[in-house]
């Protein structure tokens, strides 16, 4: 049982480490790209590229145009969306853009 959660723990932190988040209290002005996935729950003006998946939280915000494998909204994004997976738009979530994703 101890080494089932040895293996647990493992896979958790391989997970973390493989996606970067922005935090509620942070700002970033600029161009935002990476090779991993990102959760915003703060706020970001400028165009996301990311090979990774995107979540922008219920307190996250963008202000930008995104090209990601997928992308979750359930703040806030004013800008277009080129995403090579699914886009999915939560409740409560407001949008202003284009939409477009490959399945």
């Amino acid at each position: 049982m101890a080494r089932g959660s040895a293996v647990e723990r493992s896979r958790t932190s391989e997970t973390s480490e493989s996606t970067s988040v922005l935090g509620r209290g942070a700002r970033v002005r600029g161009r935002v790209s990476g090779d991993g996935d990102l959760r915003v729950e703060g706020q970001i003006e400028g165009d996301v590229t990311l090979s990774g998946e995107l979540a922008i939280d219920e307190t996250g915000s963008i202000t930008g145009d995104i090209d990601a494998a997928s992308v979750t909204i359930a703040g806030v994004l004013q800008g277009d969306v080129a995403s090579r997976g699914a886009v999915m738009i939560r409740a409560g979530a407001r949008v202003a853009g284009n939409m477009g994703a490959a399945e």
